[in-house]
């Protein structure tokens, strides 16, 4: 009876042991994803000050993340909404931007994600937070991304941000307060 017991034992550790290896070889496409965001997030953020060289290869390591078709629509509180289109404008711009500012930490909070059934494409909903070096002031907006599984990696097809409500109660304070202004 005892050998019964071992061998049941047995099976069922080697059971968890497989389901456990496999989803390490094979893990589901939220995991990957939420990885690549946070891969994402340190790729984007600048340590300090970067050598023109360095700036050209981290640039271009951030442009990897997206598809060549890259669409991103950008409207924050206070300024005019901005298109970019394209991973070469990107990392034109990508290069610029770390070669003109200190620092920069950026982080995505609030990961949601959809798979779609064929686990070719997701959605993402998340919070970018980042941070300036030498602004005092944090940089929180919502995000919407669009992800596709390209080449084996996930890809950002398309990325806009969010208007919420403090975003679309931000631009009528300012539109109250433009027409108030004597002038």
């Amino acid at each position: 009876m005892k050998a019964w017991a071992w061998r049941i034992t047995g099976a069922l550790a080697i059971l968890v042991l497989a389901g456990w290896l496999w989803t390490v070889i094979f893990p589901p496409p939220e995991r990957v994803i939420r990885k690549r965001l946070a891969e994402l997030s340190k790729s984007v953020s600048i340590g300090g000050k970067e050598s023109p060289l360095a700036a050209v290869a981290n640039a271009s390591r951030m442009a990897d993340f997206f598809t060549t078709d890259i669409e991103i629509r950008l409207d924050w509180p206070g300024a005019s909404a901005q298109v970019i289109n394209g991973r070469e404008e990107l990392f034109q711009i990508a290069k610029g931007v770390r070669s003109m500012i200190g620092g920069l930490d950026v982080q995505f909070l609030d990961i949601n994600l959809t798979v779609a059934p064929d686990k070719k494409s997701a959605e993402a909903n998340l919070t970018l937070r980042a941070k300036v070096a030498g602004d005092r002031d944090q940089i929180v907006q919502e995000m919407k991304l669009l992800l596709n599984k390209l080449e084996g990696n996930w890809r950002i097809q398309r990325l806009e941000t969010v208007k919420t409500l403090s975003h679309l109660g931000f631009r009528k304070l300012l539109s109250y307060r433009e027409a108030r202004l004597p002038g």
